[in-house]
């Protein structure tokens, strides 16, 4: 099959909706899947404002017209809500192509916290942007419910999950650091809630690996947190291995893909139980403990088993993820319309 992939987000950004689709276009690829990748570094570009570390296609109708024109694919996916994305659609509707697409980041919150706008009116330009989709891939359970009682549809499931090849315990890592360490992995970026973390009153000492549009304060207003910047995808498993716990404060995650990576390295999880920890760790809370005091989450999760974290992973294999996308692709001339799919009670299952 050929398939066209659709995306704002990709190398040299760094963050989880970057990750997940690489590792699906080598999924695909490996499956011996044409993939055609339409993605920013082969147009003009701008920097987004507020995280000027990404850039932006500018202007890219006419030049995403002729690529999907040229690649005439099987299937079409659109990853992003971006201006590739947005290009993809238009064309996709004036050619009469279905398509499918994914709701990988909850802009609708974002855009409230940075730039006060209501969140019903984020989720009801989402709701446009993705109803003339065939399938709107949906990464957690309880993502799944805020979209649907938004009144999105057709919705579709569609967990993550871990190169478990990559990411395993690496015996005796260390950071060289006062002991127990309390890690986080992620853009220091206004949705991701860290000061939850960095205020805690905890033993030992804490690490957070990321860059964002917040780096400069966080770091200013904490002096006492060691900040690590970005290092290559490679060097996260030793870091994985060497803490004893991986704190994630987030509040408006659609997964969180870096809790799975720091399980699969044997490191138990502190967080929320919101949508994404819960999707993650599931409602035992298995490999971590998900608690409304996240102080309390971080200091039982030094209790939590280093095996259990890493069992917990295995459930949620990558290769199965691929195997997932592959089945809710639709075919881009076919006319037959798809049906809404019900997340299952237990979601994760799906990909184990």
């Amino acid at each position: 099959m050929k398939v066209a992939l659709v995306t704002d987000a990709w190398k040299p950004q760094v963050n989880g909706v970057v990750t997940t689709l690489v590792e699906l276009h080598e999924g695909l690829l490996a499956r011996g899947h044409e993939v055609v990748l339409i993605e920013p570094s082969g147009f003009r570009r701008f920097a987004c404002p507020g995280y000027r570390e990404i850039e932006l296609a500018w202007r890219p109708g006419r030049q995403v017209a002729k690529l999907l024109e040229a690649a005439d694919a099987d299937a079409i996916h659109i990853a992003t809500e971006g201006p590739l994305g947005s290009a993809a659609r238009a064309w996709c509707l004036k050619h009469k192509r279905r398509f499918t697409t994914a709701f990988h980041t909850r802009f609708p919150e974002i855009l409230a916290r940075a730039l006060h706008i209501p969140e019903r009116w984020g989720y009801a330009w989402f709701r446009r942007f993705h109803a003339p989709s065939s399938g709107i891939l949906v990464p957690s359970h309880g993502m799944y419910g805020i979209l649907e009682g938004y009144g999105f549809a057709p919705l579709k499931p569609w967990s993550h999950g871990v190169d478990l090849r990559l990411f395993k315990p690496v015996e005796g890592a260390d950071l060289g650091l006062p002991r127990p360490v309390f890690l986080h992995v992620g853009r220091l970026s206004y949705e991701k809630n860290l000061e939850a973390f960095l205020d805690l009153d905890l033993p030992g000492s804490k690490v957070v690996y990321g860059v964002g549009p917040l780096q400069e304060r966080l770091q200013r207003a904490y002096p006492n947190v060691h900040w690590r910047g970005v290092v290559p995808r490679s060097e996260l498993v030793n870091i994985y291995s060497a803490a004893d716990a991986f704190v994630f404060p987030g509040r408006s995650e659609t997964f969180g893909l870096v809790m799975l990576e720091a399980l699969a390295c044997g490191t138990p999880v502190a967080a929320y139980p919101v949508p994404g920890p819960l999707d993650v760790l599931g409602s035992d809370a298995a490999g971590g403990v998900l608690h409304e005091d996240l102080r309390t989450a971080a200091l039982k999760a030094l209790e939590v088993p280093r095996d259990q974290a890493r069992s917990r992973a295995l459930t949620m294999d990558w290769d199965a993820v691929c195997s997932q996308f592959i089945g809710h692709l639709v075919l881009a001339r076919d006319t037959v319309v798809t049906t809404v799919t019900k997340p299952p009670s237990d979601f994760h299952k799906l990909v184990s």
